[in-house]
C-alpha cells in the first residue's frame, strides 16, 4: 500500500507572482481611490489602497518584513493624493504588518474564514487611528497642520475600517480560487509504509 506524502515548500521570499499580484492590487487601489473614492462622502468611506494591501497580504502571506515593505509602498502610492503629506508612510507599515501578524491567527470556521473580516477591520482601525496620533503629534510639535476634531476623526476611522472589511471579505474568496491561493505546495511524492 502506497502513502502519499506532501512536501510543504519552504519559501525564501515573494516570488515574482506574488510581487506582481502586490502592484496589480495597490494599482488598482490606487484607481478606485482615484475614480470611485470621491463619489463617497465622510463616514462610510472606504481606502481602497487599505483594503487592497489587506487582501494581498492574506493571499500571499508574506513575512512579517515583507508585509511592512508592502505598506511602504502602500504609504508612497498615497502621496500622490490629496491629503497631508508622509503620515501615510508612518500608518500604511503599521497596518499592513498588523495585516500580517492577524493572517497568522487561527480564525477559521468550519468552511469559513474570519481572517480577511477580522483582520481588515484591525489593520484599519490600526492604521487610522496611526494616522490621527501622528497627526496630532504633529499639531502639537508645531507642524502646520490642522486636525480635525477627534470625533469626527474616529466616525470616519470606523466608517473606513467597515466600508474596506466589506470589500475584502466579498473580493477574498473569488481572488483565491482565480489565483490557485490555497496552500502553497511544492510537490507530492509517494512512499512506502
Amino acid at each position: 500500500m502506497e502513502k502519499r506524502m506532501v512536501i510543504e515548500e519552504q519559501r525564501r521570499g515573494l516570488s515574482a507572482a506574488d510581487v506582481i499580484l502586490v502592484g496589480v492590487l495597490l494599482a488598482a487601489g490606487a484607481v478606485l481611490k482615484f475614480f470611485v473614492g470621491s463619489l463617497f462622502s465622510a463616514g462610510l468611506k472606504p481606502n481602497f489602497i487599505i483594503a487592497m494591501y489587506c487582501l494581498a497580504i492574506l493571499l500571499i502571506r508574506p513575512k512579517v518584513y515583507e508585509a511592512l515593505l508592502i505598506g511602504i509602498i502602500a504609504g508612497a502610492v498615497c502621496q500622490f493624493f490629496p491629503g497631508t503629506p508622509y503620515v501615510n508612510l508612518i500608518s500604511e507599515p503599521i497596518g499592513a504588518v498588523v495585516m500580517a501578524l492577524l493572517t497568522r491567527l487561527p480564525l477559521d470556521l468550519k468552511r469559513f474564514s474570519l481572517k480577511p473580516a477580522v483582520g481588515t477591520f484591525l489593520s484599519t482601525l490600526v492604521s487610522g487611528m496611526v494616522f490621527i496620533l501622528t497627526l496630532y503629534l504633529a499639531f502639537y510639535s508645531g507642524a502646520s497642520v490642522e486636525p480635525m476634531p477627534m470625533a469626527v476623526f474616529l466616525a470616519i476611522v470606523f466608517g473606513t475600517a467597515v466600508a474596506n472589511t466589506v470589500i475584502v471579505q466579498v473580493l477574498y474568496i473569488p481572488l483565491k480560487l482565480a489565483l490557485g491561493r490555497g496552500k502553497r505546495k511544492a510537490g507530492v511524492s509517494n512512499g512506502r509504509m
